[in-house]
């Protein structure tokens, strides 16, 4: 039997295409040990409002110039968790699913008191994960020895995992070297982010590109009928 995976960055309550990328392998790998980036996916995420996508940001150090990584990243205060927290409830307070996932969420919110983003950004991808019945590992690229240049990282960690087949959003074309994967055998596949299906969503116009958790509170249980 073959053996798939993909490797990402953690990134803070993803849009429902990150959570196929993760659906689709058998091991996901969260590769936090690369740098940080401002103004990103990785500690911020979009909600729906009544008043349009508003940003939910998680406040972080960061040190100027000096090369920091994910997993180093340190929240600069605790009380977003609140602030985000109260918004998520004033927008889907109203969701038809909301109160089923409730308490989960308000745990994670304000029964943690985590630092590190990479790690906050874990303990969310792995309850949706659950919430959405996928069953992938998730393990840390810091759990491994990384080798030097951008396709050989990724493939030492498919080679590592006794991956026969890496699966990766369709941004590292512009980076990836396929040809050193097939000299491993490793067949290299493109996620296809095209074609979702709208879902019954609150204050329209229709967004994709927002927080999985609006699907999940819209959908629930039919969530995953409206991923890939």
């Amino acid at each position: 039997m073959s053996k798939k995976v993909a490797i990402s960055q953690s990134n803070y309550i993803p849009w429902k295409g990150y959570f196929d990328l993760i659906s689709s392998v058998d091991v996901f790998v969260l590769y936090d040990d690369m740098q940080y980036t401002k103004r990103d996916w990785r500690n911020r995420n979009k909600i729906k409002t009544a008043n349009g996508s508003q940003w939910l940001t998680i406040p972080v150090d960061v040190k100027g110039k000096y090369y920091q990584k994910i997993n180093e990243t340190l929240v600069s205060e605790q009380s977003w968790r609140r602030k985000h927290w109260t918004a998520i409830c004033q927008s889907y307070s109203k969701a038809p699913y909301f109160k089923m996932y409730k308490n989960i969420f308000e745990e994670l919110y304000l029964d943690c008191s985590e630092v590190y983003l990479s790690k906050i950004n874990f303990n969310f991808l792995d309850a949706i994960c659950k919430i959405l019945n996928i069953k992938t590992k998730l393990i840390f690229s810091s759990d491994f020895e990384l080798r030097d240049g951008k396709s050989e990282r990724l493939l030492g960690l498919c080679k590592d995992l006794e991956a026969d087949i890496y699966i990766s959003g369709p941004a590292a074309k512009d980076y990836l070297d396929e040809e050193l994967f097939i000299q491993e055998d490793i067949s290299v596949q493109w996620m296809d982010y095209s074609n979702y299906v709208e879902y019954s969503q609150l204050y329209p116009p229709f967004e994709h590109y927002v927080t999985v958790l609006d699907l999940i509170f819209n959908e629930g249980p039919n969530a995953r009928k409206y991923m890939k």
